[in-house]
């Protein structure tokens, strides 16, 4: 990089600013939709994370590598981020006042999980520098917003019924069928807060179990698909939109278990699967990463089940296998640098460690001998202090001339032989 500023001169940042004051200033904060003033972030410049786990580690050693400052805001002292950020400020994510000190400190703000307060994403974007907005989290957030984003993009999701009492999903049921699930519309991760109804026998079981988290709840009719598909898209502020290869997941106990990409299925659903996270992209004015979860069924057709806007564990195969990451690439995208190269380099599985994963995946860092030929495993701890069962503590990229070869691997090291 040249270090020429290219289109806009960032200036010095307001009064208190304890960054590298490389951003340009706005009064009244960076509205969504102001694309055409968005500044241009040099290294050099701090970038403040809200959220300190897994993703924003990875965030910080990409951007790291480029020349930009990281500081985390994270609840847990000693976060994932806050090994290798530099800096991290210890508070709740609904900590106003923490909050500001963190815009003090930064130049621009992004966030590294949805779950953060939307509030506080909210006031921050008022007073500061947050490219990505409030607006796609508020919306993401919340199952039923989402769905009803996805469909103004003309986007598919499958059938849904919003659900406030147990007598509506008892009608719900019977005319979706079952199996269908019932899901609340905020909070869950993992599976968690949802139920699968494999008959009308568990209608008043799953209302009043998932009721008490006290929110809105919606049934999904189960879409019988033949695989799960993810893709990653990535948008600037200056409009440019990239999409990842997309990625074929496969689950085990509601977590993510494996990514194999190229996915295996047909080129055009390849190409739809891509166009579909690039549309949503561009409908919903994203900035920073877009994580597009799809199910294929044996028809060919795609629905898309949920999003996130960020980094994603699906796109972990991205650190090694691309010429871009999905880190570097988010890192680009809310400076508002042009976007890198998605190109695929070598066929991958990305394969999760969880905490019941680590004893033999360290036997093996400890044992393993020379690597085969034509293939390469690469470890990614995520800094963790405790391991416990089903937590995510890392995960193995696995680099082959073909996705069997890598999958073999993953079967013949033992380190999943739980699975």
């Amino acid at each position: 990089m040249s270090g020429r500023k290219e289109e806009h001169q960032p200036v010095t940042a307001p009064e208190g600013n304890q960054g590298s004051g490389r951003v340009a200033a706005h009064a009244g904060g960076t509205r969504e939709g102001e694309s055409a003033k968005a500044p241009v972030l040099l290294p050099g410049s701090t970038i403040g994370v809200l959220g300190g786990g897994q993703l924003g580690r990875m965030l910080a050693l990409a951007g790291s590598a480029m020349g930009y400052r990281f500081v985390a805001l994270d609840p847990t002292e000693d976060s994932p981020m806050g090994q290798v950020a530099g800096r991290q400020i210890t508070a709740a994510y609904d900590d106003a006042d923490a909050a500001r000190e963190l815009a003090k400190l930064a130049d621009v703000i992004t966030y590294e999980f949805e779950n953060v307060d939307a509030g506080v994403a909210g006031m921050l974007q008022a007073e500061s520098y947050v490219p990505q907005g409030s607006r796609l989290l508020h919306m993401t957030q919340h199952r039923l917003r989402e769905k009803r984003a996805i469909e103004a993009a003309g986007v598919r999701v499958a059938p849904y019924a919003e659900i406030a009492s147990a007598h509506e999903l008892r009608e719900q049921v019977a005319v979706f069928g079952t199996p269908c699930v019932l899901k609340t519309c905020t909070g869950g991760y993992d599976g968690k807060g949802q139920w699968v109804i494999r008959s009308a026998d568990e209608v008043d079981e799953a209302y009043n179990t998932l009721a008490r988290a006290g929110t809105e709840l919606v049934l999904e009719q189960f879409v019988p698909f033949e695989r799960e598909i993810s893709v990653i898209a990535a948008r600037s502020p200056r409009g440019e939109v990239k999409a990842f290869p997309a990625a074929e997941n496969i689950h085990v106990d509601n977590i993510l278990h494996l990514s194999i990409v190229p996915a295996r299925t047909t080129e055009a659903v390849l190409r739809e699967a891509e166009a579909m996270a690039v549309r949503l992209a561009e409908s919903l004015g994203v900035v920073g990463l877009l994580a597009v979860e799809m199910f294929l069924t044996r028809d060919g057709e795609l629905y898309v089940n949920e999003l996130a806007p960020r980094p994603h564990n699906s796109g972990h195969y991205t650190m090694e296998a691309c010429r871009t990451s999905q880190f570097e690439q988010h890192v680009r995208a809310v400076c508002n640098l042009p976007l890198g190269s998605t190109e695929l380099m070598t066929p991958v599985v990305m394969a999760n460690l969880l905490g019941e994963h680590m004893e033999p995946a360290l036997q093996w860092l400890a044992e393993q001998t020379a690597e085969e030929e034509g293939l390469a495993v690469k470890l990614h701890l995520y800094g963790k202090h405790e391991a416990k069962a089903k937590r995510k503590m890392g995960h193995i990229n696995v680099l082959a001339a073909d996705t069997g070869k890598a999958l073999a691997w993953v079967e013949r090291s033992g380190i999943w032989k739980d699975r």
